[in-house]
């Protein structure tokens, strides 16, 4: 069990001395742990790069050593006395979001959980793509994500539908979109959240039926996104929740609208801490009112 613990330290700090602090030991002692597994499974699990990261194999042994380590600390718990949530070690529950969710419904999960002394949450921000790879890999325990097939080992529940809408300033929009506004959205600017969002890009295919190559921004942030939409950097697909109703933007057309449907993905583990993490997103999800029925949903590509 402390094999494990090291190396998923290891991967978790980046070096070998960044863990020994996890640990309270020594980084010999660090080294030493992991030289036994990496001598007990018959190969290397941790390549010494900056920051360290697991190999083929150690990806095999990442999920393995979360599990035991999750289930370890509730266990301890238990048998101190002071069951989960008292003053034995903490469960920690790793997640990951993306960053429209993070930026709209996902905080109420942090008021539901505020009151359990027991967890350590880390929130992880990456897109959807990443995030199913994060969980196949066992970095992260949950994940909420667009793709609705299950990673192995995982369960998967529908969360609900953001709409997204193609909005602009008024002054851009009457620049680029008042002649043609099938043409506009070919050759406007546009402002994407990374190289990863594909949200606007599939929305010019469908309009436009080509492909297009406009002037392209990059805002990875959500709030900051819809600030450079309505600063007129280009256009953008913005959640419909994230209107700020003042004028600042305006409906580019009422049919160019998008449905993202939001799963939440976790692992299939007898853990009370985990099962706590997901009751808040599930309950966050139905009374936020900003997730809409799962009807009206389409699977298109989530930004952030």
């Amino acid at each position: 069990m402390e094999q494990l613990r090291a190396f998923a330290a290891v991967i978790d700090a980046g070096t070998f001395e960044a863990a020994a602090v996890r640990l309270h030991v020594t980084p010999s002692a660090v080294s030493q742990r992991i030289k036994a597994l990496e001598i007990q499974v018959g190969t290397v699990v941790v390549r010494r790069s900056q920051p360290a990261a697991p190999t083929s194999a150690g990806l095999v042994l990442l999920r393995l050593a979360r599990q035991v380590d999750l289930l370890a600390a509730e266990a301890e718990a238990e048998l101190s006395g002071h069951g989960v949530g008292g003053q034995g070690r903490r469960a920690a529950v790793t997640v990951v979001v993306n960053a429209d969710s993070l930026a709209t419904w996902f905080p109420a999960v942090f008021a539901e959980l505020a009151r359990d002394d027991g967890l350590e949450l880390e929130v992880l921000r990456e897109d959807e793509t990443v995030s199913s790879e994060l969980l196949r890999d066992g970095r992260v325990m949950a994940a909420v994500t667009t793709d609705g097939r299950p990673v192995r080992g995982s369960t998967t529940q529908v969360l609900g539908t953001v709409r997204y809408a193609a909005m602009a300033a008024p002054g851009f929009a009457r620049r680029w979109f008042a002649a043609d506004p099938v043409q506009g959205l070919a050759v406007a600017p546009m402002v994407n959240f990374d190289r990863s969002d594909q949200l606007q890009s599939s929305l010019i295919r469908e309009v436009t039926g080509r492909r297009a190559n406009p002037p392209t921004h990059h805002v990875p942030d959500s709030t900051q996104f819809v600030t450079a939409v309505a600063a007129g950097l280009g256009w953008g697909m913005i959640p419909e929740v994230q209107d700020p109703a003042d004028g600042t933007l305006e409906l580019l057309d009422p049919a160019w609208t998008r449905g993202v449907r939001l799963y939440w993905q976790r692992w299939k583990l007898d853990s009370p801490a985990l099962a706590r993490v997901s009751d808040a997103v599930l309950g966050a999800a139905r009374t936020s009112g900003i997730l809409a029925a799962t009807e009206r949903g389409d699977d298109d590509r989530q930004t952030g």
